[in-house]
């Protein structure tokens, strides 16, 4: 009678040693994306994306760490070599592990997260709930491109096998082995940008309004790849009679005005009042992305008008852009 309490006794004991399991699969991908970026970032800024699920799931529980007969393979393929735009230019791109650049995954080369020690960073096999496996990305600086929306399509390629529970001993109880295949969806959206350089207009000082010269400069913008765009300049802060005006602090008045080119036509920002890309002084067209585009103006006091009394007048004109 004693010996059967034992031997009851014995069995309850082993039976939590030998439960611990894990089960992977390979669920759909969640999509990874940039988002939107302008132009100018994409080219000279590293732009970050992931995505929370690559494809492998696990549920378990181990008892002990994984060891060198276990692996969790991923191969990526894919049959271009970055993000594709509309108009053919390429954004690449590089695929990490982890959230470092310590650990990047090279297309067509098999990667083990089990020799890598990700699984158990991730705890992938620890708990009673289901994790996937995240994929991290990294644009390369460099890409001039034209707006639009960039993607690609990463075939994803898993194989595993490990060993699923862990008995008295750490004797493997069984080996869980499968593979699965899935695709994941990469976005980047670019958008247009300018960088613009503005130089002041100064039209030094003289005695009387007829004594002020003409100020000929232009303006520089280095606009997205591709980009048609139309140049605006507002009225400034004082405009009055259709003529723009510098103010003193003490109110009182200069009226002066920017004229396109070397020309006498005066430059707005309402519909004709504009200048297109196609109008620049220098290197008309649409933009490259690096190289300058150079819109020329004269800047002129007015003469017809009273000289206003000696001192400093100032005026704050906007420049923009639309696309």
């Amino acid at each position: 009678m004693n010996r059967a309490r034992c031997r009851l006794l014995l069995a309850t004991l082993l039976l939590p040693a030998s439960s611990a399991w894990a089960l992977c699969s390979s669920p759909a991908t969640a999509p990874a994306a940039f988002g939107t970026v302008n132009s100018t970032l994409v080219r000279n800024a590293v732009q970050n994306a992931s995505t929370t699920n690559a494809g492998l799931q696990c549920t378990g529980s181990l008892l002990s760490l994984l060891v060198n007969s276990d692996h969790f393979y991923l191969t990526i393929t894919s049959a271009g070599t970055g993000l594709r735009g509309p108009t053919g230019d390429v954004i690449p791109y590089t695929i990490y592990a982890n959230n470092t650049t310590s650990y990047p995954i090279a297309r067509g080369t098999q990667f083990d997260f089990a020799r890598n020690g990700l699984i158990d960073a991730l705890g992938l096999l620890n708990g009673n709930s289901p994790k996937t496996v995240p994929l991290y990305l990294k644009t390369v600086v460099g890409a001039n491109v034209a707006a639009g929306v960039y993607t690609e399509t990463l075939n994803l390629a898993w194989v595993w096998d490990y060993c699923s529970g862990i008995g008295l001993g750490n004797i493997c109880l069984g080996r869980d082995r499968g593979s699965g295949n899935q695709t994941l969806t990469v976005t980047l959206t670019v958008s247009n940008d300018c960088q613009i350089t503005t130089p002041n207009i100064n039209f030094g000082s003289a005695p009387v309004v007829a004594g002020f010269g003409t100020v000929s400069q232009g303006i520089s913008l280095s606009c997205t790849k591709g980009s048609s765009y139309t140049v605006g300049l507002d009225d400034g802060q004082n405009a009055a009679g259709g003529r723009r005006r510098m103010k003193s602090a003490a109110n009182n008045y200069l009226a002066y005005d920017i004229f396109k080119s070397a020309g006498a036509v005066r430059w707005g920002s309402l519909t004709s009042a504009r200048r297109s890309s196609s109008d620049a002084d220098v290197n008309p067209g649409v933009g490259t992305g690096t190289g300058s585009q150079v819109f020329n103006y004269n800047a002129k006091v007015y003469t017809d008008q009273a000289t206003p009394p000696a001192t400093t007048y100032t005026d704050n004109v906007i420049l923009d852009v639309q696309f």
